[in-house]
């Protein structure tokens, strides 16, 4: 078995896989000649990598600038406690906001990581002035704001 195989995926799975994250909108048949499978099989293997939880769902990934959220910023949270009422409360306020695409607990210096969507640096400074700055429990925000984006994918390696 390779150092990166999936228990529970064989070749044919991680094939399904590999050509639904390129593409989520394929037909059962285009999917089946794709991964070499008739298109019964092809759909029981796509049906049961849903209920078995490796398909957790289908998107559409919308583009940034044409959405008007071409600035993309990532913000550092510390808060005043590590305490779980204090790390629900921030959880809770945050997914309120609109704003804030991602959200991730982290170790280290700051709480959490935030990737925040918006307009422009104006569009961002009320957002962090009227919404996130107004969140309790916040000590310290650090904003980095993207320039470029080199690589983006939401495609895992199989």
């Amino acid at each position: 078995m390779p150092d990166n195989a999936v228990p529970g995926l064989d070749r044919l799975d991680r094939a399904i896989l590999r050509e639904l994250q390129a593409d989520g909108r394929l037909s059962n048949v285009e999917l089946a000649k794709r991964v070499r499978l008739s298109p019964s099989p092809c759909l029981r293997r796509v049906k049961s990598l849903e209920d078995r939880g490796f398909i957790q769902g289908y998107t559409a990934v919308l583009d940034r600038s044409r959405m008007r959220r071409d600035l993309h910023v990532f913000v550092q949270v510390s808060l005043a406690s590590q305490r779980q009422d204090t790390l629900r409360a921030f959880e809770r306020a945050i997914a309120d906001l609109d704003e804030v695409m991602e959200c991730y607990l982290i170790a280290g210096e700051s709480d959490y990581l935030l990737g925040v969507a918006v307009a422009d640096l104006d569009a961002y400074q009320r957002f962090y002035t009227k919404k996130l700055g107004e969140v309790p429990g916040i000590t310290s925000l650090r904003s980095l704001v993207s320039m470029k984006t080199v690589k983006y994918t939401t495609a895992l390696p199989l």
